[in-house]
């Protein structure tokens, strides 16, 4: 990987392109990122890029591990985030995120990572948790077809049969039922960015991203590249 940044999603709009067509797009503010570690196979066994991404008051970040509290990072070390973000001099920042980049060598702490790594015609993929929905049935969940909604009909919106009578006599594993919906990460790949703005650091992607809107959004470079 050689190109992702952090954004957190504005909204959708619509632009017209060269060709005066209207395209739909999803306007992210995207960065600035800065550096706050610099991960190499020496000492930590690989090589990443650890970013910081939208300032937060130092009084609610964790000060040092004598102190009340830690966080537990992914790979579950703990860390004194004031004492982190002191050590890259940088200011304290609400997400911290870690890519592997191709060349993670040549960045230096506290560089930044603007919108401008990205240009017009790039393909992107958009990570982001997607809106909760709640407890939702089968038929909004999984779009299964309903029962006749004729009066005499007692079956409108049920699932339908679950099963088999005689054989195999039970449910299978993993088939869909109501439950909990959304709230779950979501990645939508092959997205165009369609216009870079260096100056306000956005990006506007063509199509839907997913998440709500001031949801934190992954944009790293496409894993595949459509022939």
């Amino acid at each position: 990987m050689k190109k992702a940044i952090l954004a957190t999603k504005v909204g959708m709009t619509q632009i017209f392109n060269e060709d005066g067509v209207l395209v739909p797009v999803t306007v992210l503010q995207a960065g600035p990122c800065v550096v706050t570690q610099v991960k190499t196979v020496e000492n930590d066994g690989y090589s990443a890029v650890q970013v910081g991404f939208v300032d937060k008051k130092d009084r609610i970040i964790n000060k040092d591990a004598s102190g009340k509290k830690e966080i537990i990072h992914a790979h579950g070390t703990p860390k004194a985030l004031q004492g982190h973000f002191k050590k890259a001099g940088v200011t304290s920042k609400r997400y911290v995120r870690e890519f592997k980049f191709e060349n993670a060598e040549e960045y230096a702490l506290g560089a930044e990572i603007k919108a401008d790594i990205f240009a017009a015609g790039d393909k992107v993929d958009a990570s982001a948790i997607s809106k909760g929905k709640g407890f939702q049935g089968a038929i909004k969940r999984f779009g299964q077809h309903r029962g006749p909604m004729a009066h005499g009909s007692k079956f409108h919106r049920h699932q339908g049969s679950n099963g088999a009578c005689s054989s195999p006599s039970r449910v299978f594993k993993g088939k869909g039922m109501p439950g909990h919906m959304g709230c779950v990460k979501v990645t939508v790949q092959n997205l165009e960015v369609v216009r870079v703005d260096a100056e306000k650091n956005l990006l506007l992607v063509k199509g839907a991203v997913p998440g709500p809107k001031k949801a934190l959004v992954t944009i790293k470079e496409t894993v595949k590249v459509e022939a």
